[in-house]
């Protein structure tokens, strides 16, 4: 199963981590997996080279792990918009949840 954390600080979306494998399919052929991978990844990409964020990252390609946390200090601009493109992802992770809830764990702190 994929689990995706996303998480808030005083109502605002501050990082997510992506983990696991779904187990939809085949490795190669997972359209799940393929699909929360890029819904996140995408994500922490727009966040970085769009909103010019320096994110804290973390990748393990081999356990299907990703991390990303905000940084302490934003300025107003930087906070507004990496909760707009975190808030986005989350829509897009539970759409995707609405679909295969069998196969993904999603949850929100």
């Amino acid at each position: 199963m994929t689990s995706v954390e996303f998480r808030t600080k005083d109502g605002k979306f501050v990082g997510v981590t992506c983990s696991g494998h779904s187990d939809y399919a085949e490795e190669g052929s997972d359209i799940v997996c393929a699909a929360v991978s890029s819904v996140v990844q995408t994500a922490v990409l727009g966040l970085m080279q769009k909103a010019g964020i320096p994110v804290v990252y973390e990748v393990n390609e081999r356990d299907a792990y990703l991390s990303a946390l905000l940084p302490d200090k934003l300025t107003e601009r930087q906070a507004h918009d990496a909760d707009v493109i975190l808030a986005t992802a989350c829509l897009g992770v539970s759409d995707l949840y609405e679909q295969y809830s069998d196969f993904i764990h999603l949850e929100v702190k």
